[in-house]
């Protein structure tokens, strides 16, 4: 099967075999990386081998700045770390509802996006805790703007995906619309991009909260909303968002970045 490499607006679609990745690590070799989590309440426990994994194979031989975020900053285990890699911790007040947490994180985004990180680093990588990475995951990912093709829908029809489709949330997509079905649980780019994209996400959020509605899969249905009128530089193929219960394994080479199975109720409450 012939596995696309482009997108219809020409952004390439990293897959193996897509890159050199020496000519790029040259290219980048003073590049500022930043890699933003959220660990709050029992997600806490997924924290450590996230930031183990990180320094096995995240942007290796790079200066990165871990940016995490969480209720716990005591309970905290500080990996050994490579030269000018740099933990931040910050505190954070964990809502109620899991689907809150998950929404907050664009509203801390939107600050620190603005405030803080355009002096620190250049590039910023947004993660889900629940995931360890599993195999490279370099520079080649680093772009204006890059979303991630989620690793259930890269042979979907766009029928299937699900946007939000009521008109009267702000994350409304309407059928006919749409390139990819993106995941929440990778995604980046300069800092003003990130900056842009939370602020939008954000807004349409608030809005949503003031009509007493919800979109349908939070934060990530408001990121697609706006990847659709905000192509994306670059896409990443689902070798950088995997999980091993998916159909289709087969004809992801490298594994680069799994879902951590887990009991999604128990840690949720």
């Amino acid at each position: 099967m012939a596995l696309n490499v482009l997108t219809p607006w020409l952004a390439p679609i990293i897959w193996d075999g897509t890159y050199d990745i020496d000519i790029l690590d040259n290219q980048h070799n003073s590049t500022r990386i930043g890699l933003f989590v959220f660990a709050v309440k029992k997600y806490i426990r997924f924290l450590l081998p996230f930031l183990e994994s990180a320094e096995r194979y995240f942007m290796v031989g790079h200066n990165v700045t871990y940016y995490v975020f969480t209720d716990k900053v005591n309970e905290v285990v500080k990996p050994k770390m490579a030269d000018g890699h740099i933990l931040q911790l910050h505190d954070v007040v964990a809502d109620q509802r899991w689907q809150d947490v998950s929404m907050r994180r664009m509203e801390i985004l939107t600050v620190f996006t603005k405030e803080h990180m355009p002096n620190e680093i250049d590039y910023l990588v947004c993660a889900d805790v629940d995931m360890v990475f599993n195999d490279h995951v370099g520079v080649e990912i680093l772009g204006d703007l890059v979303a991630t093709i989620h690793p259930a829908y890269f042979l979907s029809e766009k029928g299937a995906f699900t946007y939000e489709r009521r008109p009267i949330s702000t994350a409304y997509i309407p059928h006919g619309h749409g390139d990819f079905y993106y995941m929440a649980a990778l995604y980046g780019g300069k800092v003003d991009e990130i900056y842009k994209l939370s602020m939008a996400c954000q807004k349409g959020i608030v809005e949503d909260k003031k009509k007493n509605i919800e979109a349908v899969w939070q934060e990530e249905s408001h990121l697609n909303r706006y990847l659709v009128y905000n192509k994306p530089t670059k896409v990443l193929s689902p070798e950088y968002l995997w999980d091993t219960i998916l159909p289709n394994g087969e004809l992801i080479k490298k594994k680069r970045f799994l879902a951590v199975h887990k009991n999604h109720k128990e840690v949720r409450n």
